[in-house]
């Protein structure tokens, strides 16, 4: 029986290039670990990982090579006997282990099987997209050798591609009906927890560090959830209480125009940052000015009328054109709110009820001034890019190597309908964007604002 005070021991074992190095990354969320690639035996030693809760290590993972050449092996194992002999698997794998050809010809299984004697169980993980050969029977012969319960993973499943039936029915005709799905560059939601509670079931001794450790991983990733939706409701609460004043001069409103745009583009991209930061992504997996948006397609500039229709927030004509006609600038190009004159516009453009909601505040505000704000249905996109993304994060592995992509929205929550109380205040409050002078951000009020705004969110 293994020492409750030592950490579990897995070896993570099969052939060469079906992702174990990427199953190794996303169950300890490191994008680091180990050398992903597409090209055979990029795995040359044995690598290990450890998973701990509050100090106490819990699990060590060790990264194996590939197995190359099982076939050959295992014809090897079985001349080893000498006449009148019958050894055990274990007994056949030390003799192996201790001969030349373990260091010569069978260096990269020696290595394997080495590690696997030295550990508790295996995942033996699978491509499930290729065709059961005669070369995994021998493989997970070998293994089996070993005397060490092996858990099956499935990998690559995510796909249409794949021959999860035929593997299902080889290993149980192998004997090993306990097996996991999961998939390393896109795992389900719960797939951390079925992987342990399947070891559990082969490990009735681990049971307890097993369970401690799903309970911590919901935890944090509920803490992740929690932190990732602030940084969203801090960035929106930002952009809502943005304001900029600018004098009625049409190049100095084009110039405060074009700033105004710079400076929530670049707020936009540090959320997108501290979002890859929380989830531990690299900086490079998405950028604001390139969150994919519908059907694969990429997202155009956040100020482009057509990235709104895309993600399909309504685009009113109301005060469009009112603001064109008394301001000289479309806010469906625009993107912003212009101050008094625009609402003239509007309301001579037929638009009145709009311009109420718009800006009834900004009636009278500053003579000879026109103050900027953002529009609500860049607000409404903000949200919508924000919640795209943290939901491909969330169902982002650690392996995945291609750029992040997102589905279409399914819910219609933010384009449309009345926006959230909290950014309506915030519309009140330019003392709370970051983006404006004198800025005070540590506000009671404003803090309360977005604990509300990140719970609906």
């Amino acid at each position: 029986m293994t020492d409750p005070l030592k950490p579990l021991k897995l070896a993570v074992v099969g052939h060469t290039n079906v992702g174990k190095t990427s199953l190794l990354r996303t169950l300890t969320r490191d994008v680091g670990f180990g050398e992903v690639s597409h090209r055979p035996s990029t795995t040359r030693h044995v690598e290990g990982a450890r998973l701990s809760v509050e100090g106490d290590a819990l699990l060590e993972l060790y990264d194996t090579p590939g197995l190359e050449d099982a076939i050959a092996l295992l014809d090897y194992l079985e001349r080893l006997e000498r006449p009148g002999e019958r050894l055990d698997g274990p007994a056949r794998l030390a003799r192996f282990l201790e001969g030349s050809e373990a260091r010569q010809r069978f260096e990269q299984e020696a290595k394997v099987l080495r590690q696997l004697l030295a550990s508790d169980a295996g995942l033996y993980v699978i491509d499930a997209r290729e065709p059961v050969l005669a070369k995994y029977r021998d493989e997970l012969e070998v293994l089996a050798s070993c005397g060490k319960p092996l858990l099956p993973v499935l990998n690559f499943v995510s796909g249409t591609h794949h021959r999860e039936p035929d593997w299902r029915d080889a290993l149980a005709r192998l004997g090993l009906h306990a097996l996991v799905r999961f998939d390393s560059v896109a795992p389900p939601e719960d797939g951390e927890r079925r992987l342990y509670e399947s070891l559990a079931l082969l490990l009735e001794h681990a049971r307890a560090p097993l369970e401690r450790l799903i309970a911590d991983q919901q935890v944090q990733r509920l803490a992740r959830q929690q932190g990732a939706t602030r940084l969203i409701a801090e960035l929106l609460i930002d952009c809502a209480a943005c304001r900029r004043s600018v004098a009625s001069d049409p190049e100095l409103e084009r110039q405060a125009i074009g700033e105004l745009r710079s400076a929530v583009r670049q707020r936009e991209q540090r959320c997108v940052e501290a979002l890859l930061k929380l989830y531990a992504f690299r900086p490079g997996d998405a950028a604001a000015s390139d969150l994919p948006l519908l059907d694969g397609r990429w997202g155009d500039d956040l100020f482009n009328p057509e990235t709104l229709k895309q993600v399909g927030v309504r685009v009113g004509g109301g005060i469009a054109a009112g603001a064109a006609a008394g301001a000289g600038v479309d806010l469906l190009v625009g993107g912003l709110t212009l101050g008094a004159a625009a609402l003239a516009g509007a309301v001579a453009g037929g638009a009145l009820q709009t311009a109420r909601n718009y800006g009834n505040r900004l009636l009278g505000k500053l003579k000879g001034q026109r103050e900027l704000t953002m529009d609500d249905n860049v607000l409404r996109l903000l949200a919508l890019r924000q919640r795209q993304l943290l939901q491909a994060l969330d169902q982002r592995g650690h392996a995945a190597l291609d750029s992040i992509r997102i589905a279409t929205p399914q819910d219609q929550t933010w384009r449309e309908g009345k926006l959230p109380e909290a950014l309506g205040k915030a519309r009140a409050h330019p003392q709370w964007s970051s983006l404006n002078a004198q800025a005070r951000l540590s506000q009671a009020e404003r803090q309360e604002q977005i604990e509300q705004l990140a719970g609906e969110l």
